[in-house]
């Protein structure tokens, strides 16, 4: 069954949505483990994907569609994901802050936490502090990841966390934050726990501060 993951494992890496569905369906009808599927073919590929990328022999179009062959094995593979129990990476709140309607980098965050094996929820783009906050709430997240792509709508950053601390949520949660405008410095000076400048990062990221 080697083969059928190396495969898997290949097909992700070429984005060849057809050939990630067939063979997640395969190794489903062998009984290989849902847990290894997930784990040796997808999130392995989109581990490689990422070093690709930070080689620079991958460039953002590629992590694209290479996360989003991923996700069309997912909705396959889900299924029986949840009937395996497996476990979460942790809890992603993610969205695009109030005011900026720029969504790639985001998404590509998203797809690659998720082929991480976090459990996303994707509040979109020009996401009021108050649905921040009141999602939080309810999910209890690990991590509240932002995005912006304007300077306009950086302080938005700072705003929403301010408002966790003003709703007693601030120590419950860990903040990435990101985007082309966005620097280290920046998210340290804002309280921020975390920075990425691109989604392969964010994963490590992530892991770090849930770890």
């Amino acid at each position: 069954m080697e083969e059928v993951l190396n495969k898997l494992f290949e097909a992700v890496l070429e984005g060849d949505f057809e050939g990630v569905k067939s063979n997640v369906q395969t190794a489903l009808d062998a009984n290989l483990d849902p847990t290894n599927i997930l784990n040796d073919g997808m999130i392995a590929a989109m581990r490689e994907v990422g070093n690709r990328f930070e080689a620079g022999d991958y460039y953002v179009p590629e992590m694209l569609i290479a996360a989003r062959a991923m996700q069309s094995g997912m909705a396959i593979l889900k299924p029986h994901l949840l009937q395996a129990d497996r476990k979460s990476s942790g809890k992603v709140l993610i969205g695009t802050v109030k005011g900026d309607l720029h969504d790639i980098g985001k998404n590509l965050v998203a797809l690659m936490l998720e082929g991480a094996g976090f459990e996303i929820t994707d509040l979109g783009v020009d996401v009021p502090i108050e649905d921040f906050v009141r999602v939080a709430q309810e999910q209890k997240p690990d991590i509240v990841a932002m995005s912006a792509l304007l300077t306009t709508t950086m302080p938005m950053m700072k705003q929403t966390i301010n408002a966790f601390e003003t709703a007693g949520l601030r120590d419950k949660v860990k903040f990435i934050v990101g985007g082309a405008p966005v620097t280290e410095t920046y998210a340290k000076q804002i309280g921020a726990d975390g920075f990425s400048s691109d989604a392969s990062r964010a994963v490590n990221v992530a892991k770090s501060l849930v770890s």
